[in-house]
């Protein structure tokens, strides 16, 4: 089974918010509200402590940051309330043990940023839910990426063997350039593990996202805003919104019907307007043709419609006598094709 499929788009959608409440609990429900409206499958949500994530002397403006950025258990509990009320999945980044111990009840899926693929404490902790794992595999090299899933194979096989863990490409830039979304990348670790692929974008606008739909993601992480005008917090600048959104949501599925079946054979609507016989051709008579006549270039062709002996069968007939006479523009039939391959 896989644990990454979607039950209303053609790939599972997450909206990652992220810290883009920036502390503000109100307008994290309104961001929450926005995400649930968009069609995304997951909301997903940072949930961390400044002190449990960052070094206050090894990197103190950085850890003020987080702090800023903190919401409560409650805030959070009542977020999660409104994802479940509307019948959207509820999807967190717990950044220390203690948060994963309470969201943990709360998410069918858990997700590991791209600063935490070398984070194995964290990893361990994941893993011993037991639950689905989404990691992103920004900043790392493929030897890390293969230590880490080997790491969490070792943990528990079935992460591997029954594809509970999920892989997504990503350039932990912000925003990262087009030359460095390196969508190929979900080829390369789809190849590598037979594992679930996606993409975590941070470009700026939906290009890459789309891109990687095409290009088979079954997940796509999306940065998600209300507006990207006059916001200074970098993640903004590389969010999605609302409308933009559902917008590619619309793009996806009709470019996943355009790519359609991995069976080449005539389509239905091919069949339906005739043209598998009208557009190809058949063996007919370039000329009268008289009973025990030579078939030859000159009085043989090949006309549309295929009414007759496909024209793969042309130089079949060359070198043999007509079995009856036909006058010019008449198809050669099935028993033509017998009568003449019975004269050898």
């Amino acid at each position: 089974m896989s644990y990454f499929i979607s039950d209303k788009n053609p790939v599972f959608v997450i909206a990652e918010i992220g810290g883009n409440h920036e502390g503000d609990f109100a307008y994290a429900r309104k961001l929450v509200s926005l995400a649930i409206e968009s069609g995304a499958d997951a909301v997903k949500l940072q949930v961390y402590a400044g002190d449990a994530l960052v070094s206050r002397v090894e990197s103190p403006d950085r850890n003020r940051h987080f702090k800023k950025f903190e919401l409560s258990r409650g805030q959070y509990e009542a977020l999660i309330d409104m994802c479940r009320h509307a019948g959207v999945q509820f999807m967190a980044s717990a950044w220390d043990r203690e948060r994963l111990g309470w969201i943990e009840p709360h998410v069918r899926i858990h997700k590991a940023g791209s600063g935490d693929l070398t984070a194995y404490p964290m990893l361990r902790a994941l893993v011993s839910t037991g639950k689905p794992l989404v990691l992103s595999t920004g900043l790392s090299t493929m030897p890390e990426v293969e230590a880490a899933v080997r790491y969490i194979g070792s943990l528990d096989s079935s992460y591997i063997t029954q594809g509970k863990l999920a892989l997504l490409q990503c350039s932990s830039a912000y925003p990262c350039p087009d030359g460095d979304a390196n969508l190929n990348v979900m080829h390369s670790l789809r190849q590598a593990f037979g594992l679930p692929v996606g993409y975590s974008d941070h470009t700026t606008d939906s290009e890459a996202a789309y891109a990687a739909a095409v290009m088979g993601a079954q997940i796509l992480e999306l940065h998600f805003t209300d507006t990207r005008e006059g916001k200074s917090f970098r993640d903004h600048l590389v969010s999605i919104t609302r409308d933009e959104l559902r917008d590619l949501l619309k793009r996806i599925r009709r470019a996943r019907t355009l790519q359609g079946s991995w069976v080449k054979q005539p389509t239905d609507t091919e069949k339906a307007q005739g043209h598998v016989t009208s557009f190809r051709r058949s063996v007919y008579a370039a000329q009268d043709i008289a009973a025990g006549q030579l078939f030859t270039e000159d009085n043989l062709t090949v006309l549309r419609p295929a009414h007759g002996v496909c024209a793969t069968r042309y130089e079949d007939f060359l070198g043999r006598r007509a079995p009856r006479s036909m006058g010019a523009h008449e198809v050669l039939t099935a028993a033509d094709l017998q009568a003449v391959l019975e004269q050898e």
